[in-house]
């Protein structure tokens, strides 16, 4: 594990630095952006769904948790991006001028 550390020292690094740096973003967004930043964020995991594609049909024969871990991310994926589309739609219906 401290092998393994040391090797990606630098990458955990700049995760750490990005989660830090994402906070301080988010942070300083007012509350009512929030919900459609969101949720054009959301549509952002496509790459995930992709990623989960890839992964899967990557798989070794008989590697069923590479299979099942794709699947999932494929699944979880799809709903992150449905929902972001969902309420970014309600969100526009919200600024329609009523009948």
């Amino acid at each position: 594990m401290l092998e393994w550390i040391q090797t990606h020292q630098q990458m955990i690094y700049i995760v750490i630095l990005m989660i830090f740096v994402g906070i301080e973003v988010i942070g300083r967004v007012p509350s009512v952006l929030h919900t459609p930043l969101m949720s054009g964020a959301n549509a952002i995991h496509g790459v995930v769904i992709i990623g989960a594609i890839i992964v899967m049909g990557q798989a070794e024969d008989g590697n069923y948790l590479a299979i099942i871990l794709g699947f999932l991310a494929v699944v979880l994926g799809t709903l992150n991006v449905v929902g972001g589309f969902v309420v970014t739609d309600r969100m526009l219906e919200m600024f329609k001028k009523k009948k």
